[in-house]
């Protein structure tokens, strides 16, 4: 007989992550906080360029605070506005997404400008992907990180993002 939780359902590894992030939203907001460093509520809704409906950004928002993967502080800024972290967790996931996203580029029409990224994401391998996560670690856990010459991972992601929307828009980029 198969290992089952308390309530019956599989507890096989991937079942059990597919339960807490295997809906599209999730991961979809989980991409938004680490690469769009969006951290509101209002964030999230407007500049998803899927388009998430306010209650299943809600719902979602719940069920990944609920699973320790983001927490959610009140803003200082604004007494109604919440911030939401990842948890280590959270930051965790950024491997499955680069994963994820290098077998996208190599298997569907992804366009240059969503795939540059991956591309270098997948170029760069563990190594990247660990100084990444350190960067997030610093910015969502407050855990100061070790400095390295030159950009940040984040700075060269959006740099290069930057530059092929550029030139895909025929506009000279300064980096």
């Amino acid at each position: 007989m198969a290992a089952t939780t308390e309530t019956g359902r599989s507890a096989c590894a991937i079942n059990l992550t597919l339960e807490v992030v295997g809906d599209k939203w999730s991961l979809l907001i989980i991409r938004d906080i680490i690469f769009g460093n969006r951290r509101h509520y209002r964030e999230l809704l407007t500049k998803s360029d899927e388009g998430i409906s306010s209650n299943i950004l809600a719902d979602r928002l719940k069920t990944l605070m609920e699973a320790g993967i983001l927490t959610r502080e009140d803003d200082p800024t604004h007494k109604q506005k919440g911030i939401y972290s990842l948890t280590e967790q959270g930051i965790e996931l950024l491997p499955v997404l680069a994963q994820m996203a290098t077998w996208g580029v190599k298997y569907l029409p992804v366009s240059e400008e969503l795939g540059i990224r991956a591309q270098l994401l997948r170029d760069g391998g563990p190594k990247m992907w660990a100084e990444f996560m350190d960067e997030l670690r610093e910015t969502h856990l407050g855990i100061k990180r070790k400095r390295k010459a030159g950009p940040s991972v984040s700075e060269r992601l959006r740099k290069a993002y930057e530059a092929v929307v550029a030139k895909r828009t025929g506009k000279r980029h300064h980096a």
